[in-house]
């Protein structure tokens, strides 16, 4: 893509994934992230919370006076096992837990876009379901060590090594790397931003 094509909207998001599944469609985009504090509420189901953080990033960055009247694309994803949000992994304990939780079995993924344009906000939300291969205690430390889990939600990257231990997938192959793509195109055609730019 031309980097000298003008952003057609902005990216309430540091991750270099989301910002490479954008490129993808086609949707030259600015970068600010949000810097808005990623919890749970007590009593908040999953999938409410996904939704509320995922329009709270994009209101947050829509919100700032300097950025002009481009749109704000904010996301948020969730891995989901028995019950349980898995954020990204603080240490090798709690990365290793969440690598022997997801072996062998299938699992949520939760993800939710919203997009904020001239004081008004739509959401979509999309559910997947991943089946792991079960692991081995070895491999798991070996892809710990490997530094890729660190940052990635339900401690992998289906897009990287991780790939190896998705045995099967139900739903969003974008949206397991953190921005369904289905979703995605379906806000910015409601807003007028086109896709597929050279």
């Amino acid at each position: 893509m031309d980097p000298q094509l003008a952003p057609l909207l902005i990216l309430a998001s540091a991750s270099p994934r989301r910002s490479a599944l954008l490129l993808q469609i086609g949707v030259p985009h600015r970068i600010v992230p949000s810097q808005l504090e990623e919890q749970r509420r007590e009593g908040e189901s999953i999938e409410r919370c996904v939704v509320r953080l995922a329009e709270e990033k994009a209101l947050q960055v829509s919100g700032q006076q300097t950025l002009g009247s481009l749109p704000v694309l904010g996301a948020d994803t969730a891995v989901v096992v028995d019950g349980l949000m898995l954020g990204k992994p603080h240490d090798r304990y709690e990365g290793l837990d969440m690598l022997a939780r997801l072996s062998g079995r299938e699992h949520q993924v939760i993800s939710a876009v919203a997009l904020s344009r001239r004081g008004e906000l739509s959401t979509r939300l999309c559910r997947s379901v991943v089946r792991f291969r079960a692991l081995s205690r070895t491999e798991c430390e070996a892809y710990w060590d490997s530094g890729e889990p660190r940052d990635k939600a339900g401690g992998y990257a289906i897009q990287g090594r991780g790939a190896v231990f998705v045995e099967a997938l139900q739903g969003s192959y974008s949206a397991v790397v953190g921005l369904p793509l289905f979703e995605t195109a379906a806000l910015l055609a409601a807003a007028g931003v086109p896709l597929w730019q050279a």
